[in-house]
């Protein structure tokens, strides 16, 4: 299988790191590894969606200038449609986050997964610190 090339996505002070599955070689550089299991091809459960932006929220807050690696098989769908809500939740519009993601990452999502990123509503308040310790960059619902 030809691997596409990890892609960096950079909003605000949220970095994150699209990427296929790891493999045994390169499992052992990943921190702290969650699964996170949905359909491919379908969005993630709302337990999926508020796990994963409750740990956004908390690393980006606690730890500025991090990065977070999301994968999944091919790193086209699963991990590109994670990535997405964490742009909308932090202000972004959802045809500009679907853009922002396409323009790095070719033949990311299928139509129902645009169709749920289209729907999907805001659901928390994201608030970052800056490099030296200030809020800023907050997201008020």
């Amino acid at each position: 299988m030809n691997r596409l090339a990890p892609v960096e996505v950079t909003y605000k002070n949220m970095r994150f790191l699209i990427t296929h599955y790891p493999t045994n070689a390169t499992l052992n550089k990943c921190i702290h590894v969650l699964d996170w299991l949905f359909d491919d091809g379908a969005p993630p459960s709302n337990q999926i969606v508020d796990d994963w932006l409750s740990l956004v929220k908390v690393k980006f807050c606690e730890e500025p200038g991090c990065c977070i690696a999301v994968h999944c098989v091919a790193g086209l769908g699963k991990a590109p449609v994670l990535v997405a809500l964490a742009l909308i939740e932090g202000g972004m519009k959802y045809e500009d986050a679907v853009q922002f993601i396409k323009q790095k990452r070719r033949g990311v999502f299928n139509s129902k997964q645009l169709l749920y990123l289209e729907k999907y509503h805001r659901k928390m308040h994201l608030c970052f610190k800056d490099s030296y310790g200030h809020r800023n960059n907050c997201c008020i619902q």
